[in-house]
């Protein structure tokens, strides 16, 4: 709903602070305990909502860069979309987590977003959900209607695939070796040739696997080559840490990127680079090589 884990957070608190201050008038012939929580948290995510921009990658704010030399310039006064940690996730709802469909998700209105997650993820009933948002059954069938017809304007949301599925791992494996080696020439030919780059709190994207691999290129000639790695999952697909040597020993941490993989290839990365997603993930800021030998 929100697109923010930190918000996400703070909103399961804000959810059963309303509940308890509620308990007495919580009544089991109405609903079940699990429908009556939805309900408060629905409309805590709705009261949040209201008047807020929407969380977007750099994939959805514009063109992509034709300059692999671009300023790197952050913007954070943009709320990025941020991942979720996959520790704090329950696996049954990993396909629904998934960067893509939470980023296209953000262009819907916040009731349609609701209807969307009700509905689809969570399974409740249309009679149930109307009774949730305080509306009807064929309201709810129109909102959902109109949801699914949005998210099929915004393009292919790609196919779902587990990080541990061994064709997935596979190219995960191959990535990362040639990541931590700084080979570019094996990055690119692990990339679809239309693969996405994103790089939030950067508002510059990049498609296509040559200025892909012509940006990569750019960062390893910049930091050089020694690069260390800590395999992470986030919103149910593959993801990595990625620690950039320091001149004077030891590596700091310089990414998480989240990564998309479809016929055997990196469609996606997702490469973020924001404090407080790193404080998500519980990453340390530096590492020395002996702990990863």
């Amino acid at each position: 709903m929100l697109g923010s884990f930190h918000d996400a957070e703070d909103l399961v608190q804000e959810t059963m602070l309303r509940a308890w201050k509620a308990r007495d008038r919580y009544d089991q012939t109405r609903a079940s305990v699990r429908t009556w929580l939805y309900r408060i948290a629905t409309n805590a995510c709705l009261s949040a909502l209201a008047g807020r921009a929407r969380r977007p990658l750099p994939s959805g704010l514009g063109a992509p860069s034709q300059d692999p030399w671009a300023a790197l310039t952050p913007d954070f006064d943009i709320p990025w979309l941020q991942p979720f940690p996959d520790a704090r996730l329950d696996p049954g709802m990993r396909a629904d987590m998934r960067l893509a469909l939470v980023a296209a998700m953000q262009v819907l209105p916040p009731r349609q977003r609701a209807v969307l997650v009700l509905r689809e993820v969570l399974e409740f009933s249309a009679a149930e959900v109307a009774a949730q948002l305080g509306t009807t059954v064929p309201a709810v069938n129109s909102a959902l209607q109109r949801a699914r017809v949005a998210l099929a304007a915004t393009g292919d949301m790609g196919e779902v695939t587990e990080p541990d599925d061994p064709g997935v791992r596979s190219v995960i494996e191959q990535y990362v070796q040639a990541f931590e080696a700084a080979n570019v020439a094996a990055l690119v030919q692990l990339l679809a040739d239309d693969a996405v780059l994103d790089m939030p709190p950067v508002p510059l994207w990049y498609r296509g696997s040559r200025n892909y691999g012509l940006f990569i290129r750019r960062v390893f000639d910049m930091r050089g080559p020694g690069w260390l790695t800590q395999g992470l999952t986030a919103n149910g697909q593959p993801a990595f840490a990625a620690y950039a040597p320091e001149p004077a020993g030891g590596h700091r941490l310089h990414t998480l990127q989240v990564l998309s993989v479809a016929g055997g290839r990196v469609t996606r990365n997702v490469a973020f680079a924001d404090p407080r997603v790193f404080a998500a993930f519980d990453l340390r800021g530096r590492i020395s090589s002996a702990e990863f030998s």
